[in-house]
């Protein structure tokens, strides 16, 4: 299940939202049929913990829920795997899933490809592409989601509630529905596409330890890394079979391990200890507007700093209470994002994560009129969210870095830039309002720095 991640909350703007694809034209008269960003494959970064480590993700990650609770028995999909969609098709949905199914063949072994919507062999796996009205009536706090065992909506709506529908209970996987948004911007939608395939195919939990997967609530990675991979390698290993418990995995995955990623005969660090429900609990209080925001982030901060953590839960820790602080406290919120960008620095592979951070400081930089240093932020963020293919986050910092320039009185330089971002914007927010509500969002944060 994916989350809308909120980029700059100083103006609580948000990435996700109605989009219009390339070649319409916006209503409010923004011709949207120009070029959109496409990205190239990008060489995976490689997986830089020992087998000891990664076999303990993969046994939390195959053997709990999300919501703490055990899971009984591995499932996964038995022969080849056959993908059919419903609904309307968006304009980059295709080739986005094409892309992945060619990831998931040469990268995790897995077979799967087209199938059929209407008649022939059914599908295993349904994309069924609905408005984002719909999917927040169904799942009100989600962006998208799977469903197992159905295929399609009217099957899922005629089937909901039943116990063949309870990941628990699962000895064995037949079908799955992902439910995405029709009406997104481009990187949304491929956004939903990996997170929800992943966990269609393979394990089903999500642990905010991990900063390099998309199995993680966090949703700072939008596209599946060499981690994914290789967790999806395990899941589909000859030596693991349907309704295997616990043990019995974990019995077989370190030589599994040991053939599927050599390089991690390496010394393990330390255990770094389960999430505490209580923790999970105030992230998702923090995360939601309301009162018991700040109360929620503050928790978050002293249960991650009491247990110790140096992974990619202290990073968030601080993220969180940044993100919180940001609307009524800057000079707090800054200090807090400099803390998360110095934990996420700390973590080989926390490099969207960084960038994240460091587009909000370059945002609270600009608001305070230090040129300097949100240039500087910019500058070290942008080549991290070009890597991690975030459109919207390159879109955004190449704003900020037009508003320096704009604020250093070369406005023809900076007019050239947001042109040259368009391909990006188009990408990333989908609309021409959306482009637009974003260029004037930063514009405003600039204008919020002193002058004279």
């Amino acid at each position: 299940m994916r989350f809308a991640l909120v980029f700059l909350v100083m103006l609580s703007a948000c990435a996700g939202g109605n989009g219009v694809s390339k070649g319409a034209s916006d209503p409010a008269g923004l011709d949207l049929s120009g070029p959109v960003l496409a990205f190239a494959p990008a060489p995976a970064l490689p997986v830089l913990r020992a087998n000891q480590e990664l076999a303990r993700d993969f046994l939390d990650l195959e053997f709990r829920l999300e919501s703490g609770l055990a899971l009984p028995a591995l499932t996964r999909f038995d022969g080849p795997i056959l993908v059919a969609t419903e609904g309307p098709v968006p304009p980059t949905a295709r080739p986005e899933t094409e892309a992945l199914m060619n990831r998931l063949r040469s990268e995790a072994g897995i077979d799967i490809g087209w199938g059929q919507s209407d008649g022939g062999t059914p599908a295993t796996i349904t994309l069924s592409f609905q408005p984002m009205s719909t999917l927040r009536r169904l799942e009100p706090s989600a962006a998208c989601f799977v469903v197992p065992n159905v295929t399609g909506l009217a099957d899922w709506r005629a089937r909901r509630g039943s116990a063949d529908l309870d990941w628990a209970r699962m000895t064995g996987r037949r079908s799955a529905t992902l439910f995405l948004p029709q009406d997104a911007a481009p990187q949304e939608l491929r956004d939903c596409l990996h997170e929800e395939m992943a966990q269609a195919l393979g394990p089903v939990n999500d642990l905010y330890r991990l900063p390099d997967s998309v199995f993680n609530d966090d949703n700072f990675q939008s596209v599946l890394t060499e981690f994914d991979m290789l967790m999806l390698r395990l899941h589909y290993a000859p030596e693991l079979a349907n309704g295997m418990g616990a043990q019995a995995v974990a019995a077989q995955v370190p030589a599994i391990l040991a053939r599927e990623n050599p390089k991690g005969a390496i010394r393990s660090s330390a255990d770094p200890g389960p999430t505490p429900r209580l923790w999970t609990e105030a992230v998702a209080r923090a995360m939601q507007a309301g009162p018991g925001r700040e109360t929620a982030a503050a928790t978050v901060l002293s249960l991650a700093l009491e247990a110790g953590w140096q992974d990619n839960r202290a990073g968030f820790a601080w993220f969180l209470r940044g993100r919180v602080l940001a609307p009524t406290d800057p000079i707090a919120a800054h200090d807090a994002y400099a803390q998360a960008a110095r934990a996420y620095r700390a973590l080989p592979d926390g490099g969207v994560h960084l960038a994240h951070a460091l587009m909000q400081l370059a945002a609270l930089d600009l608001a305070r009129g230090d040129l300097a240093q949100a240039e500087a932020q910019a500058a070290e963020g942008l080549p991290l969210a070009r890597r991690a293919q975030n459109a919207a986050l390159i879109t955004t910092f190449t704003l900020i870095q037009a508003e320096i320039l704009q604020a250093r009185g070369q406005a023809q330089a900076a007019a050239a830039l947001r042109l040259d971002t368009l391909p990006a914007a188009r990408y990333g927010f989908g609309s021409g309002a959306k482009i637009r509500a974003r260029e004037a969002e930063i514009a405003a944060i600039a204008r919020l720095a002193p002058t004279g």
